[in-house]
């Protein structure tokens, strides 16, 4: 174990076992809902796959890679892994592109304006006009904690009822008021 923390934590390794660590503390927050994981790496030439998903996996082959060619190289060897990885790691992203894109086709996501209008469930102690998430379901079933806001005064309790009724592009948010059902 400690022979593995020295290869981690050294010279061409640690580059990549950085920003491994910022890759694992984004998915803990994409995990929690405060991340979603909409956007499309379309501007990595990966269209059609979220692009937290390609990076992510960009950096996790580049650090696998990068710590076997720690291990394996030696001398005027070791200076080309940190360059020789990330190339590695795209050329296999590129291949791995066609699976990918099955996994995510364009039919089945959901994008943020579908949720206006539906019924959401405070997940939170309260929702405000400064802070508040939400669950709600979507037509296919599946559900999302979402960031919303109240206007005025209003002030939603967990577990209280509200109505979707605008997406806030800026902030990221959900609007919502109270809705009272009819038993």
């Amino acid at each position: 174990m400690t022979e593995f923390l020295d290869t981690v934590l050294s010279f061409p390794t640690v580059i990549f076992t950085f920003l491994l660590v910022v890759v694992i503390g984004y998915w803990l927050t994409v995990i929690t809902g405060l991340f979603e994981l909409e956007d499309d790496a379309a501007w990595l030439g990966l269209g059609g796959v979220p692009a937290g998903i390609v990076l992510s996996l960009l950096i996790a082959l580049a650090w696998l890679l990068c710590l076997i060619g720690s291990v394996v190289a030696s001398g005027g060897l070791l200076i080309a892994v940190p360059f020789a990885a990330p190339v590695g790691a795209w050329l296999a992203i590129r291949g791995l592109l066609g699976p990918l894109r099955r996994l995510f086709p364009p039919g089945d996501r959901h994008s943020r304006g579908d949720f206006v209008g539906q019924m959401c469930v405070i997940r939170t102690g309260a929702a405000t006009s400064d802070f508040g998430q939400a669950e709600v379901t979507a037509a296919d079933g599946s559900s999302a904690v979402v960031q919303v806001r109240t206007t005025g005064e209003d002030r939603l309790a967990r577990g209280d009822n509200a109505l979707i009724f605008e997406y806030d592009k800026d902030g990221e948010f959900f609007w919502v008021m109270p809705y009272e059902s009819e038993h």
